[in-house]
């Protein structure tokens, strides 16, 4: 419930494909990396594109230490600052306004890395600087992406890493971007748990 009552981002760029993980789905999602021993107490959680900063948020409301948040979007970032001090997290965050691929990130002090990239509807290979910081982290990490991706399984395992994919559940497509012809859509996302070597 908490996570569902943060600010959302008033205005959202369909160049960022930027679609808002609801708070049901962040939780159920969070409460899995947490069976998994990923999510623990005291850990840093890092979130790639963090947007209203629910998943690095709820990673603190579970019992994380830190979470360090990296948006590209300026209004992301003071909507994730707002829900931070709403919710008594100022000071266990670091935000990062960057975008992957341009600038390099340093994720080094990071347990667990966590995202929901843009998947590369709109702008092909839109997802590869998130893999790709993944990636450089060597940490394990837990990515949703759609269901139909076939991409994400050979990058992680030519790379030597352990990849499992765990889960399935419905994304809500509110009407947000003008191309959308329905009021309320959905599409099927899957949940990835990848471990270097």
């Amino acid at each position: 419930m908490m996570l569902s009552g943060l600010e959302q981002l008033q205005s959202q760029s369909v160049e960022l494909e930027q679609y808002i993980t609801n708070g049901n789905l962040a939780a159920r999602w969070l409460m899995d990396i947490a069976v998994f021993g990923d999510l623990t107490e005291g850990c840093t959680a890092a979130d790639l594109g963090a947007g209203n900063g629910v998943l690095g948020l709820g990673a603190l409301v579970m019992g994380a230490g830190r979470a360090i948040l990296v948006e590209v979007d300026e209004a992301g970032c003071d909507t994730v600052k707002s829900n931070a001090k709403s919710m008594g997290f100022s000071d266990s965050i670091e935000l990062i306004q960057t975008k992957l691929g341009s600038n390099p990130i340093d994720l080094s002090s990071a347990d667990v890395v966590i995202s929901n990239p843009p998947w590369g509807r709109q702008t092909l290979g839109a997802d590869r600087p998130f893999l790709e910081a993944i990636l450089s982290s060597r940490v394990p990490s837990h990515l949703m992406h759609s269901a139909e991706a076939t991409h994400i399984r050979p990058l992680f395992e030519d790379a030597g890493w352990t990849v499992e994919r765990y889960g399935e559940a419905d994304f809500a497509l509110p009407a947000a971007y003008s191309h959308h012809s329905r009021q309320r859509g959905k599409t099927r996302a899957a949940f990835w748990r990848l471990v270097p070597p």
